[in-house]
């Protein structure tokens, strides 16, 4: 595997980690206000959470982009020499954009934890 090929992995695992991470705290924050705690009670959470979904939506989606740059470029000059590769293709640079949409899917999770 080159050494290219490992950092949109690598930025998308870090952007899981930190998802996981602030989910966690939110975890541990949110249950008082569950509870029917006052409003207060909840209030420290909003920020932290729209910043953990902003960073997995963003890392996941800079990772997405450099993938598919990645893949797409070589897809391109495979398809120059075999052209019956298409379908093959396309499924590869599919698969490179999976990563933006896990990213968007866990802030949306983490938005919709936090209520």
């Amino acid at each position: 595997m080159k050494t290219s090929l490992k950092i949109p992995a690598l930025l998308a695992a870090l952007a899981a980690v930190l998802a996981v991470g602030v989910t966690l705290l939110l975890l541990q924050i949110a249950p008082a206000a569950a509870q029917g705690a006052p409003a207060a009670a909840n209030a420290g959470v909003a920020p932290w959470a729209m910043i953990a979904a902003a960073i997995a939506a963003g890392l996941a989606a800079l990772a997405a982009g450099y993938a598919v740059g990645s893949v797409g470029s070589a897809a391109v000059g495979a398809l120059a020499e075999k052209p019956e590769l298409l379908g093959r293709v396309l499924i590869l640079v599919g698969l490179a954009e999976g990563i933006a949409i896990y990213g968007l899917i866990v802030a949306v999770l983490i938005l919709n934890r936090a209520g």
